[in-house]
């Protein structure tokens, strides 16, 4: 499929998304979104896919919404979703792994969006901004659940009541990102992050972010039920028995996703 506003690339199991409007600052509309809503969820269903990144091209990771034009107001059917929405309905039933490789600033939905990925790691030139307050709007893209599960609630309200800019090593001291690099080292760093996920088994990978995510809002109870299962299922696959024969005979695993 021919996308305008993404590049999308596929190698060794890893599919990785660029936002492509960095004449923008890769500024969110609603194309891009459509666009980002579908690439994840087709490559999501591609055996060939078993971890995604997502990036920004140019200088920047995404400035959110794009204010001058193609934002929020862009106008569309009484129906369709709008951009926030749409938005987090490309990353809420993902299964696989998405990782966020943030190369400069993330700001508004531009930052986000990266609570919904699954591992954060940061240039050292990235930059966080949430200015909701500032601008006299309201957080989105569920930020208020993810937000101060993530780095706790003094700190969330932090971000969001004094729209205050988070540089990158306090974006890793406080947990919101999971790894600070130098910028020239963002895409290998990403990369090998990727494919060392990619490497594992993706029955247990899909299954393991499964259980990570929904134990959010679970209990003990129903996560033990949902583990116990779990294992039973992995326990049948042959993933499992190839890691077992590999364990024994002294090399590296082969895994086929079954």
């Amino acid at each position: 499929m021919a996308y305008e506003t993404i590049i999308v690339d596929n190698k060794d199991f890893v599919t990785t998304i660029t936002l492509n409007r960095p004449e923008r600052l890769n500024a969110l509309n609603l194309q891009l979104a459509n666009e980002l809503f579908d690439a994840l969820h087709e490559k999501d269903q591609d055996d060939d896919t078993r971890v995604f990144i997502i990036t920004g091209a140019g200088r920047g990771f995404s400035s959110g919404a794009d204010q001058r034009g193609g934002g929020s107001s862009e106008p569309r059917a009484s129906n369709a979703p709008g951009l926030a929405e749409r938005m987090f309905q490309c990353f809420n039933d993902i299964e696989k792994p998405v990782i966020a490789a943030i190369n400069g600033w993330a700001v508004g939905g531009g930052c986000t969006m990266t609570l919904l990925c699954d591992l954060r790691i940061a240039s050292e030139e990235a930059r966080f901004l949430l200015p909701f307050t500032r601008l006299g709007i309201h957080a989105e893209l569920g930020s208020t659940y993810t937000l101060p599960r993530l780095i706790g609630q003094g700190k969330a309200s932090e971000m969001i009541l004094l729209s205050k800019t988070v540089e990158a090593q306090e974006a890793l001291e406080i947990g919101l990102v999971n790894q600070v690099v130098p910028a020239d080292q963002l895409a290998q760093v990403s990369w090998e992050m990727a494919t060392t996920i990619a490497g594992f088994s993706p029955m247990s990978v899909r299954l393991n972010k499964r259980g990570l995510k929904q134990g959010l809002q679970s209990d003990i109870e129903t996560q033990l039920s949902y583990e116990t299962l779990s294992l039973s299922v992995l326990g049948k696959a042959e993933d499992t028995q190839e890691a077992r024969a590999a364990a024994r005979e002294g090399r590296d695993p082969v895994f086929k996703g079954r």
